[in-house]
C-alpha cells in the first residue's frame, strides 16, 4: 500500500507541476525570443536618432547564443540571461500574498530572466576581474503573467502579477528603464585604501591585459546607492 501511494504520489507530481515547468520553460524561451525582438527594434530606432551624434555612442546588438543576448550602449553593456531551471520562491516572498496565488498554487512557479550591467570595455579587454551587476530580473509564468524584481525604478513600474500578461509593448518599457538605470548608475572612484597596494602580478596583468578590478561601485556595496526599501517588489 504504501509503494502504490509514493508511486501514485510521483505520478502526480509528473503530470501536474512537471508539465506545468515545461510549459513555464517554453513560455519564458518564448518570452526571450521577444526580448531579442525589441532589442533589435530599440537599436534600429536609436541608431536612426543618433546618425549625427559620434559613432561610439551607438547602440549595437549581439546574440550570445539560445539564452543570452547584449546590447551595447556606448560604455555599458547589458547582458539578457535565460536560466533554463524554473524555480519557487521562498515562504517570505510578497508575491504569497497575492490573491491570484493563493487560489492557485502552481501559478506561482515563474522562469527568469536576468538583466546584468557590466562596462563594455570589461569585454573589449578582457578584464576578467571586473564586476557587473544584476539590475533587474524578469519573472514569466504558466500563464504569461509577469512582474519583475530590480533597482529602484526597475522594481516598481510592474506589480500586476496575476493580470498583467506580458508582451512586446511592456518588454520594451523594461529594456528602456533598465538603459536609462545603467546609463545613469556612474562608474565611482574607488576609494583610496581599496587600491593603494598593487602586487607584482596586477602590474603585470594590467600592462597586459588590463586587468584590474573595476566596477561601477568598487568598494561599496551595491545596494548602498537604493533609497530604502526601493528594490523590494510592492505586489500588494
Amino acid at each position: 500500500m504504501e509503494e502504490q501511494t509514493t508511486s501514485k504520489k510521483i505520478k502526480d507530481l509528473l503530470s501536474d507541476k512537471s508539465v506545468i515547468k515545461q510549459k513555464i520553460y517554453d513560455n519564458t524561451l518564448e518570452v526571450f525570443g521577444m526580448i531579442k525582438d525589441v532589442l533589435h527594434e530599440i537599436v534600429s530606432d536609436y541608431n536612426s536618432g543618433l546618425k549625427s551624434v559620434d559613432k561610439r555612442v551607438h547602440l549595437e546588438y549581439h546574440d550570445r547564443g539560445k539564452f543570452e543576448v547584449e546590447i551595447r550602449i556606448a560604455g555599458d553593456l547589458l547582458i539578457f540571461s535565460m536560466h533554463t531551471n524554473i524555480f519557487e520562491f521562498d515562504r517570505d516572498h510578497n508575491i504569497w500574498k497575492l490573491s491570484y496565488v493563493k487560489d492557485d498554487a502552481l501559478a506561482s512557479y515563474c522562469g527568469i530572466i536576468n538583466i546584468y550591467n557590466f562596462l563594455t570595455d570589461s569585454f573589449k579587454y578582457n578584464r576578467l576581474e571586473d564586476l557587473g551587476y544584476l539590475v533587474g530580473r524578469i519573472f514569466v509564468n504558466k500563464d504569461f503573467h509577469y512582474f519583475v524584481e530590480g533597482k529602484r525604478q526597475m522594481g516598481f513600474l510592474y506589480n500586476n502579477f496575476g493580470t498583467a500578461v506580458i508582451d512586446k509593448k511592456a518588454l520594451r518599457g523594461i529594456i528602456e528603464t533598465a538603459i536609462m538605470y545603467s546609463l545613469e548608475f556612474d562608474l565611482l572612484v574607488p576609494p583610496y585604501d581599496v587600491v593603494k597596494i598593487a602586487s607584482v602580478m596586477q602590474m603585470n596583468d594590467k600592462i597586459e591585459n588590463a586587468k584590474l578590478q573595476t566596477g561601477k561601485r568598487l568598494g561599496f556595496k551595491f545596494n548602498s546607492d537604493d533609497v530604502s526599501g526601493e528594490n523590494k517588489q510592492k505586489l500588494e
